[in-house]
């Protein structure tokens, strides 16, 4: 299985929340992680808020930045570039998604169009759950 992650199903690797158990489990099961190169943005971020707001403290912050920065070069990345942010924006105005979830979205489209294999797409956005299934990605989970 080729499993796609946007940037909220890869934080769930790095930090214990609703979904975490299940996003590293599809991990564990997929032949290929694929992810978008702003996703390690995403993610930093993501735990930088914890961290200021104290739900995530300062050891298992390091830790997570640790385990991100060693586990990102084995994920697939796809490079942000000009086809990628074109489509990207037709994907923005066709379902009506924010600019970071299009990106995610015409990404997974790009690794099932290289692979020609079918990619499963995880999030934890309905929104975004929704539009991916309409464009023909298999859905983990359900959201």
């Amino acid at each position: 299985m080729i499993l796609y992650l946007d940037a909220s199903a890869l934080v769930k690797l790095y930090v214990d929340e609703d979904g975490a158990r299940q996003a590293r489990q599809g991990v564990q099961g997929a032949e290929v992680v694929a992810t978008c190169e702003i996703a390690y943005v995403e993610v930093r971020a993501a735990l930088a808020r914890r961290r200021r707001e104290g739900s995530l403290k300062p050891a298992d912050y390091r830790r997570a930045v640790r385990d991100l920065h060693s586990d990102w070069p084995e994920f697939f990345l796809i490079t942000v570039g000009s086809p990628l942010v074109r489509e990207a924006g037709t994907i923005t105005e066709r379902y009506r998604l924010r600019a970071y979830d299009a990106v995610h979205l015409a990404a997974s489209l790009a690794v099932q169009a290289r692979t020609e294999e079918t990619v499963t797409f995880a999030c934890w956005d309905r929104a975004l759950a929704d539009v991916a299934v309409k464009a023909g990605l298999q859905l983990f989970p359900i959201v």
